[in-house]
């Protein structure tokens, strides 16, 4: 049942007033600051009231205007749009206070441009979550990308120029030369550029559409939603990792490849259907695509020394887990795949937290530097540990939750090779992960070392970082908290 829903804006009120208040109070850090916090528990508070009538099984949308007959800028809500709503939102609260500590203690320039941006991307990523088509995803996609760039070259010396530089180009460059032609193709196929939302079967393609054009559009959007990072489109995000830590979090975890991988699932599933994928083998080719990329992003991890640059690579890895689980197109693959965007954020950032952590209060980046490092900071390395736990899939964390779906998906459908290599991945996360734990807590640090005077970052930091390593183990005990909202959508 679609029923339109006027409160359905305020989610992107809220984040949209955000940057505005934080850049005329940036004369009180406090105040600035606050905005963030403020802004965060509004939108998060106001994404769960929408969640009652969506596990009923109603399809909430609200058109704000029109712009041509099929083209109109219109917001939405089902289950697969609130998971991406809810982590957002509410990762943003963690953040901000994380923010605080890693901003102040580094003494950072430009803090309120930062949190300008910062606030700016959190608005792209609500947009985008609560898009009813593909026109509105395409808008806040792009407010996504724009305002992250000041954020990836913060830094401003030549390194983050380049970084920053790679990332513009490679997902501005992208989603003009394939995006845009995909939503144009879409639109005359179709005549409506709408998502079937709560529905992942039929899709919005005529039957009658030609099955060439409708696989050239597909191949086009798989193109230019470069923010999954599906090789070889993923070189920008370990590029940027000269941006600071916090930011590096935002792109791992809540805004910018998130919403790559979020914007696939929902084009794969709502614009084009699992039945029209089946039929024209879509799901296969894709599956391919992201199955090499977890195997070589995970090798490649493997020789990064430093920590970030790791992570980095690990997160090429894990997104196309949630690629992987979807365009396998059985239930229990989908449920998986759809459920890792949740259980990934919030253990990835615990990662990227603990990155920012040890580098406040030692300043190491590098893996093989950190010998003895975790008695020292006990709480941070720990969630540390929590959160690798989650990556390599071992229970009771969330991680395991959505490779035990997507293992069986892959099992149910025979689909052996890609079992092959989610077992493969699972072992290299291991291989990637396991040493960095082991030398924090169990090797002694090197000759001539003193480790006496460090301690753990400030409670600003540490907090955050053992809070979401806690909510990973709540999801993992508890894994209905998301896989309610997929179960809600129909199609299965």
């Amino acid at each position: 049942m679609v029923i339109e829903h006027s409160t359905l804006i305020w989610p992107l009120v809220f984040t949209g007033l955000a940057p505005f208040f934080i850049w005329l109070l940036r004369g009180n850090i406090n105040a600035r600051e606050g905005v963030s916090f403020a802004a965060g528990v509004l939108t998060f508070g106001t994404v769960l009231t929408f969640v009652p009538p969506v596990l009923n099984g109603q399809v909430l949308v609200y058109p704000l205007f029109v712009i041509l007959p099929g083209i109109e800028v219109k917001f939405g809500a089902d289950g697969l749009g609130l998971i991406f709503a809810i982590v957002a939102s509410f990762l943003w609260i963690l953040a901000t206070a994380y923010n605080i500590g890693y901003m102040r203690s580094l003494k950072e320039h430009a803090q309120t441009r930062y949190y300008f941006c910062f606030a700016v991307a959190i608005f792209g990523a609500v947009g985008v979550a609560l898009s009813a088509n593909v026109f509105t995803l395409y808008l806040f996609y792009e407010v996504i990308t724009v305002f992250t760039y000041p954020l990836v070259a913060h830094h401003q010396d030549e390194e983050a120029y380049h970084g920053a530089r790679k990332y513009l180009v490679y997902l501005m460059g992208t989603s003009k030369l394939f995006l845009l032609p995909a939503m144009i193709l879409t639109y005359v196929l179709c005549g409506t550029l709408d998502f079937r939302l709560g529905d992942l079967a039929q899709g919005i393609f005529p039957a009658d559409a030609d099955p060439t054009l409708v696989t050239i559009t597909y191949a086009l959007y798989v193109a230019g939603l470069a923010k999954a990072a599906i090789m070889p489109l993923h070189n920008w995000l370990p590029s940027a990792m000269v941006a600071p830590t916090p930011v590096s979090a935002l792109l791992h975890a809540v805004a910018v490849v998130k919403a790559g991988v979020f914007s696939i699932c929902r084009v794969l599933l709502s614009a084009f259907g699992v039945t029209r994928m089946d039929a024209l083998g879509l799901g296969d080719a894709t599956a391919v695509f992201a199955a090499l990329t977890i195997v070589l992003a995970s090798v490649i991890a493997l020789t990064k020394d430093d920590l970030k640059a790791r992570l980095a690579y690990s997160t090429v890895s894990q997104l196309s887990y949630v690629v992987l689980g979807v365009s396998m197109l059985t239930p229990l693959a989908v449920t998986g795949g759809v459920a890792h965007i949740a259980h990934h954020a919030f253990s990835k950032i615990t990662l990227f937290f603990t990155a920012g952590a040890i580098y406040v209060a030692s300043h190491q980046k590098k893996i093989s530097m950190m010998s003895g490092l975790g008695r020292r900071m006990p709480w941070t390395f720990g969630a540390f540990a929590v959160a690798a736990l989650s990556m390599i899939g071992i229970p009771p964390v969330c991680g395991f939750v959505s490779k035990w779906y997507m293992v069986n998906g892959a099992v149910s459908a025979g689909h052996y090779a890609l079992l092959a290599a989610l077992l493969a991945s699972t072992i290299l996360n291991a291989a990637y992960f396991t040493p960095v734990v082991y030398k924090a807590f169990f090797e002694e640090p090197a000759p001539g070392v003193d480790l006496g005077h460090y301690t753990e970052a400030p409670l600003s930091m540490v907090a955050p970082l053992c809070f979401t390593a806690a909510v990973s183990v709540f999801l993992g005990l508890y894994p209905e908290t998301f896989i309610q909202f997929i179960h809600a959508l129909k199609g299965f």
